[in-house]
């Protein structure tokens, strides 16, 4: 069984709009919720095989914390510029090529691709918008990640939000 979990990245911040889009950091809700969200995930999900990012800035910075949080090293952590300003074909066909030897990829990247994505590869559950630093966890029945190009339906095995955390 192969795992694809897909986070959104943390919430950015938008207090300087003359920075290019892909050099958007992340605003200060989006540093907390990357922190809360990666330590409920190293606590209760386990730890990913590998981690893959866009190179956008608060992709990245996302990834870097959850990466820390699991004891990881960033320097781990596949960029693929295939991910930012893409399609959904385009994120099937990044995972599509990550080696055999990963049973749980973890992506981080942005919508409205990963929304689209999530609905693409689950029918349990379909959702309007993965929010900011929102979680699916999809599992297949496969065993290479080729595979994931013809066998699109998964089995939904997690969604977790920042708000579920907030009273």
């Amino acid at each position: 069984m192969k795992e694809l979990i897909l986070v959104r990245h943390a919430k950015s911040d938008w207090t300087n709009e003359s920075i290019k889009d892909i050099d958007r950091p992340l605003g200060e809700r989006g540093y907390q919720d990357a922190y809360m969200l990666s330590k409920w995930y190293k606590e209760e999900m386990g730890l990913p095989d590998q981690i893959v990012s866009s190179p956008a800035t608060r992709a990245l910075n996302t990834a870097f914390i959850f990466a820390r949080t699991f004891g990881m090293p960033e320097r781990e952590i596949l960029i693929d510029e295939n991910l930012y300003e893409s399609f959904v074909k385009s994120y099937l066909k990044s995972i599509s090529q990550i080696n055999n030897k990963v049973n749980r990829l973890m992506v981080f990247g942005h919508n409205p691709m990963l929304t689209e994505l999530s609905n693409e590869l689950n029918k349990d559950l379909l959702f309007d918008n993965v929010p900011t630093c929102g979680i699916i966890k999809i599992g297949f029945e496969i065993k290479d990640w080729k595979d994931i190009l013809d066998k699109k339906e998964g089995k939904l095995l997690m969604n977790k939000f920042p708000k579920s955390f907030k009273q």
